[in-house]
């Protein structure tokens, strides 16, 4: 849900494993135990270095009340430089 996003978000920010957050409602149906569920669920894309990959993965996983969150790394190969570089910048851990 919202505050669930909001919640992931604030703590990969804090820990500069992502530069920035989007998440919006979405409409989803899934079968989950032998049942078809319906129901609202929030979406997030998370930007970030492929190299943290690993790591906000595993914050997700402590943080999610699902038990088996959707998380997808999208690779991206062209992105503009100016971008690119303010990501580097907003995710440098130290």
């Amino acid at each position: 849900n919202k505050t669930e996003a909001e919640k992931i978000a604030a703590v990969l920010l804090k820990l500069k494993l992502i530069a920035c957050a989007n998440w919006w409602p979405t409409n989803s149906v899934y079968r989950w135990k032998n049942k078809t569920v319906n129901g609202q669920e929030t979406a997030m894309y998370l930007k970030t270095r492929k190299e943290y990959y690993k790591k906000v993965e595993a914050v997700i996983k402590k943080l999610h009340s699902y038990p088996t969150p959707c998380i997808v790394e999208i690779d991206v190969d062209k992105i503009d430089a100016k971008y690119k570089a303010w990501v580097r910048q907003e995710t440098r851990m130290i």
